[in-house]
């Protein structure tokens, strides 16, 4: 024959051990106090059992329900992040071996350099270009696709913005700042 139903609750894992125990032992004092009050004569209270272990049930439904949730957010991360990986292999821009152009970003507030030609540098200035970060490596794409990076996970994408017309009032506009200059 099967076990007590505590056991078989044990067993489905509705109740823990320690409120199992506590179970046991509120059962063995009411029956002391039935016992005494049929010796006395009062009625007593009856057990709450029941609703212990319907409560129990209640509180794993609700854990597993939490548990659920937060799997299913790690999943979609894992899902987004190799979607993205896969966009940044399928539309990276080689970069040659001979490139000598040093391009200095900023990435988590710190100072970058890769090495491009001279031809992909005027491409980033303009926009056209943007960099991705793969696996502590960067990595050239297009801006179009760097768009659709961005809006899955924007960490993973620096974009320059193209340079703006000056303004017709700046007093300094016959003195432009070289973005490639050499310290």
């Amino acid at each position: 024959m099967a076990g007590s139903m505590q056991d078989q609750l044990l067993k489905a894992g509705l109740i823990d051990q320690k409120k199992a125990k506590q179970a046991k032992t509120d059962k063995r004092k009411n029956a002391k106090k039935a016992k005494a009050a049929r010796k006395s004569g009062v009625e007593i209270e009856k057990d709450n059992t029941q609703e212990q272990l319907e409560q129990a049930r209640k509180e794993k439904q609700m854990r597993d329900l939490e548990l659920n949730k937060a799997r299913d957010a790690e999943r979609k991360l894992k899902a987004t992040a190799a979607e993205v990986r896969n966009i940044i292999q399928q539309h990276a821009i080689d970069i040659p071996k001979n490139a000598d152009v040093p391009y200095n970003f900023v990435e988590e507030k710190k100072i970058k350099k890769i090495y491009i030609t001279e031809e992909q540098q005027a491409q980033l200035i303009r926009g056209q270009l943007a960099i991705a970060i793969m696996e502590d490596s960067h990595r050239l794409i297009p801006d179009v696709m760097a768009e659709k990076i961005e809006l899955r996970m924007p960490e993973l994408v620096i974009r320059i913005q193209p340079e703006e017309a000056p303004d017709e009032d700046d007093p300094y506009a016959d003195f432009q700042i070289p973005d490639d200059l050499m310290w």
